[in-house]
């Protein structure tokens, strides 16, 4: 479902929002997005949910102390890929602490995890769980300002994959009122999408 809508990138207002670390709403905005992808990203690599945490926390922390200094630059690629590339540095250099430390039964495991695939591979996955987070921002703005019915045409035809002329049976409507309400869903979630861009960022 996540290919329904197109990936926001980084507005230049967040990153400009960003740079006063008293813009609550800014960096409540950011911790929502990028955290868990953080998270998930160190999880998916065998860590456990307490260090996951603690990279988590590493990387939003080393991307405030940056704000002052980012500013948007399509030619350098996009805010979401710096961010990837900044979790996956704090996370090698976490189990690196670790080993030096002594610690971590688990440790050789996750950096054997870390340098099997490559960083494309990781990359395109980080990307991939970005759109569904951009997804479910967006669903949850469009859901409680359409009906209940027309949610259910537009989730049962585009995101379960169901027919048209099933769902139609099934919530009692014409197959082209089922289309016709899918098709507004999909506005309205490309339309919260957009604003994501201008105000939120990637």
């Amino acid at each position: 479902m996540t290919s329904v809508i197109p990936a926001p990138i980084t507005s230049v207002s967040l990153l400009v929002r960003l740079r006063d670390a008293r813009d609550a709403d800014a960096w409540r905005q950011f911790v929502r997005l990028y955290a868990p992808l953080v998270y998930r990203h160190a999880r998916r690599k065998g860590l456990q949910d307490a260090d996951a945490a603690d990279i988590t926390q590493e990387v939003l922390c080393a991307a405030s102390a940056a704000a002052g200094r980012l500013s948007y630059d399509p030619a350098r690629g996009t805010f979401r890929g710096w961010l990837f590339t900044l979790t996956h540095r704090r996370l090698c250099d976490f189990l690196d602490r670790r080993r030096r430390a002594g610690t971590g039964s688990g440790d050789s495991q996750v950096m054997r995890l870390l340098n099997e695939h490559p960083v494309r591979e990781e990359a395109d996955r980080w990307e991939q769980e970005y759109r569904q987070r951009a997804f479910a921002w967006a669903a949850d703005q469009v859901r409680p300002a359409v009906s209940d019915t027309t949610w259910q045409a537009f989730w049962q035809t585009a995101v379960e994959g169901r027919s048209g002329d099933e769902v139609a049976t099934e919530l009692g409507l014409s197959v082209a009122a089922v289309y016709l309400a899918k098709s507004r869903v999909m506005a309205r979630l490309k339309q919260q999408v957009q604003r994501w861009e201008d105000a939120v960022g990637a």
